[in-house]
């Protein structure tokens, strides 16, 4: 996509760090370097002021990648390519229904309004609850992981999103900080709440989380 908009060597495209390589790696491919800029801690996805701190003279495309289902801020990034000449492109899943869609919102909602100790994830118009990713505030990454440990030990499906931020990774390493991304890989989970669940099954994981107080303690 990035060499039919003919975007390649010497470009500069944005990119966000919280997610898998794949995106870095289509603009590498593409002979352009990535530029990681921070996200927006509320939905995931690329914080448009943020992105407009890193444009250069060489920057050529963003992309904006949609993140568990929140939606990225495209209208506004879309300003951002048209006050610069840049392309904005959109990766993941769309705004579209799909099969299940209201039963997981109905499950967010359900563990939403009953875990405690956790920060649920913020709803927001066209949010499809891809996933239902809490935050495990607290020391970090330390507690995140003694917590996910703990949970899993109950029987819980549990798992961390993103171990590793992109801009942190070997083959992509930069010297950048990124505070809202590391925050984000250091306190994430992805809690199950998919469609065929039953009531029985979410009353588990609130009881499996709510039984561990929330915050462990601190870890040193």
């Amino acid at each position: 996509m990035l060499r039919a908009a003919d975007v390649g060597t010497g470009d500069e495209v944005v990119v966000p760090a919280f997610g898998n390589a794949e995106v870095a790696e289509s603009v590498v491919l593409a002979g352009a370097v990535p530029v990681f800029a921070d996200i927006d801690p509320a939905t995931y996805c690329l914080d448009p002021e943020a992105v407009a701190a890193v444009i250069t003279s060489r920057t050529a495309a963003v992309v904006a990648v949609h993140r568990f289902g929140h939606q990225a801020d495209v209208p506004r990034l879309r300003e951002l390519g048209r006050r610069h000449g840049l392309l904005v492109l959109e990766q993941g899943e769309s705004a579209a229904p799909y099969e299940g869609l209201e039963r997981r919102r109905a499950h967010a909602a359900y563990l939403t309004g009953r875990l405690s100790g956790v920060v649920p994830p913020e709803g927001g118009e066209g949010h499809s609850h891809q996933q239902y990713v809490v935050r495990v505030p607290g020391n970090g990454r330390p507690d995140r992981d003694a917590f996910a440990r703990a949970v899993r030990a109950k029987g819980i499906d549990c798992r961390v999103p993103v171990k590793t931020p992109v801009h942190r990774m070997p083959d992509f390493w930069r010297d950048v900080h990124l505070p809202e991304t590391e925050r984000a890989a250091d306190e994430t989970l992805a809690l199950p709440a998919g469609a065929s669940m039953s009531r029985r099954d979410l009353q588990r994981v609130v009881s499996a989380c709510n039984a561990l107080g929330g915050l462990l303690q601190p870890a040193f």
